[in-house]
């Protein structure tokens, strides 16, 4: 009898608690697919909870987020920066009486479908591929059809609505997707410039005076000014925003960021090695379809052969990129048996 208030109750808690711009979860679009109710949990929880259990979440910790097979165990991975922006976003929400489970289930999905070897990955794929790759749809993709060999997750729509469309330019439906976007952007470029800091990349004194000045001088205190900026501009309001000098500075920062990290020789030395592993491998399994797991071969009816090969490098770890590559192009020792 407990159990059947429990989600009744917290339904009752958003509607009582949260701000008239929040999204309930009783008022979800729903789901593709109905499924029997939870009684301990909201659909928005179960969203969140069906992210973190599957198998393309797990894969996010041996996936690149800046530095190709870093030396040193402390610079961030694709799953570390999820959980960043994750705790970025759930900070805003909370502050803003938006709807943090929400916010927490896309920020858990947003990078789902990232390629092996971060952006050098993505943008080999979007060259290779007929109607181009965007890591963010194949997110969306993941979680509608890749996932539990062509199930999907079955999330709500506004989940998927807002992993699908978590850019810094693109329009989510919800103002819990507009903060992710924005905790996305907050979360890279500041680890981005610790992790580049750590590798000898950049120095503090790099970085753009004037951005330090509006947004501090330490990841930490640049984290929360940001944070305390948007809640200022966004409270009580039908939409989420910066304030013009923080965005300035953002966008100023993000710039350098490009310049002097992303975009570094240094920084990206491995990079050409880890792209030319990625197109020989599409052009392999483009020319040998039968050489496909069994799932993605069930794919080759409804969707192009290059999409569905897309669709299985996109999945790779980093790792297991290398020991595909190894396994089709770098012969084994001879061996007496």
């Amino acid at each position: 009898m407990i159990m059947e208030n429990v989600k009744k109750f917290l339904e009752e808690n958003e509607a009582r608690t949260l701000s008239k711009y929040a999204t309930l979860s009783v008022n979800s679009k729903g789901r593709e697919h109905e499924i029997s109710p939870s009684d301990l949990r909201t659909e928005f929880q179960r969203d969140r909870d069906k992210i973190l259990h599957c198998k393309s979440f797990r894969r996010l910790k041996h996936k690149t987020q800046v530095f190709l097979a870093p030396e040193g165990d402390h610079y961030r991975t694709r799953l570390t920066h999820t959980l960043e922006v994750a705790q970025i976003g759930r900070t805003i929400a909370r502050a803003l009486r938006l709807n943090e489970d929400l916010v927490e289930a896309i920020a858990l999905g947003h990078d789902l479908g990232h390629t092996p070897f971060g952006h050098a990955g993505e943008r080999k794929l979007n060259d290779l591929v007929s109607g181009g790759f965007i890591h963010s749809k194949q997110s969306q993709r993941v979680v509608e059809l890749l996932e539990k060999n062509g199930k999907g997750l079955n999330l709500t729509f506004e989940v998927r609505d807002g992993i699908g469309n978590h850019r810094y330019n693109d329009t989510p439906s919800t103002l819990e997707g507009e903060i992710v976007k924005y905790a996305d952007r907050f979360a890279y470029i500041n680890h981005d410039i610790e992790d580049a800091r750590r590798g000898g990349v950049i120095t503090d004194a790099d970085l753009p005076k004037a951005c330090v000045e509006v947004l501090g001088n330490s990841k930490s205190k640049r984290i929360n000014n940001l944070i305390a900026d948007m809640v200022e501009n966004s409270w009580d309001k039908p939409y989420i925003k910066q304030s013009a000098n923080f965005d300035d500075a953002t966008a100023t920062l993000h710039e350098f960021m490009f310049e002097r990290v992303y975009l570094n020789a240094q920084a990206k030395s491995q990079e050409a090695k880890a792209v030319k592993m990625i197109e020989l491998i599409f052009e392999y399994y483009l020319k040998n379809l039968n050489k496909l797991p069994d799932f993605y071969k069930t794919l080759l009816d409804s969707y192009p052969a290059d999409r569905v090969v897309c669709d299985y490098i996109a999945s790779f770890s980093d790792r297991y990129c290398v020991r595909v590559f190894g396994e089709l192009f770098v012969p084994d020792e001879w061996k007496i048996l």
